[in-house]
């Protein structure tokens, strides 16, 4: 059994408290903290300054811009960033290796604020070694699931996220949370399905928090989860609709490493 946390129940230290609020932030990433409550759901996963911590496929940076500051004067954080290196040509491929090599300049045009950055490369299924065992406090993916499940994948990074984290360590989990019956297609997943993956890799649920729900979100749309903001992917149709319903329904779930 698992107990549900809000955001009033768990403690923001100055720290993290500070790194969400800097300046160093972008303005539009900011403006997204409405729907995805950074300080909140760091606080929730129990990050410290001084931890060494893995976020999977980084994607844009947005939550790198708080957490690689957070951690750079004590603890360390570690990009498992997309394949900047493919062996083949492929639209994918081609979006990977630019995303990711963006990613990598941002790291290096801003090592003052960052710290010394640390990278792994995240390619299920033939990269999926995240560092040496047992050496990580944490292991934290927003919103990426869905892709790892539409290519059969979700298991071996499960897999790998357990391996890599310290005994008692944390994979913190922030994913947009389907109704019952729907596809990886649509972008959502089923939680319960989630917590049954996770727990089948050798982790139990410590908790569960709504800080990053949101009951608005019907799920039923053209373009799946895409078609909410950020991505409004049927541009100026029905946009008003999509933006008072705001960004996806998430769950955030917080396993811990257990000893096998």
């Amino acid at each position: 059994m698992f107990n549900s946390a809000h955001a009033a129940e768990v403690k923001i230290n100055d720290k993290l408290k500070a790194a969400v609020a800097s300046d160093f932030r972008s303005d539009s990433n900011k403006l997204r903290d409405v729907y995805r409550h950074p300080a909140e759901t760091l606080a929730f996963f129990d990050v410290k300054a001084d931890q060494t911590v893995i976020e999977l496929w980084p994607g844009g940076g947005w939550y790198a811009e708080i957490l690689a500051p957070y951690l750079a004067e004590q603890g360390q954080y570690v990009a498992a960033n997309f394949e900047t290196e493919p062996t083949e040509d492929t639209r994918q491929t081609a979006y990977f290796k630019s995303a990711g090599e963006k990613f990598e300049k941002w790291v290096a045009d801003n090592k003052a604020v960052v710290g010394d950055v640390q990278f792994v490369t995240l390619n299920p299924p033939v990269k999926l070694n995240l560092g040496a065992d047992n050496s990580a406090d944490h292991v934290l993916t927003f919103r990426n699931l869905h892709n790892w499940a539409m290519k059969g994948q979700l298991e071996g990074v499960f897999n790998a996220a357990y391996a890599v984290l310290k005994e008692g360590g944390t994979f913190g989990v922030v994913e947009h949370r389907a109704n019952p019956g729907m596809a990886a297609e649509s972008g959502y997943m089923e939680q319960n399905q989630m917590v049954e993956l996770a727990q089948k890799a050798g982790f139990e649920l410590a908790a569960s928090s709504e800080v990053n729900a949101n009951p608005k979100d019907t799920k039923n749309y053209a373009k799946g989860v895409w078609t909410l903001p950020p991505r409004l992917a049927l541009g100026e149709e029905d946009k008003q609709k999509y933006l008072d319903i705001g960004e996806s329904d998430r769950m955030t779930l917080k396993f811990i490493k257990k000893a096998k």
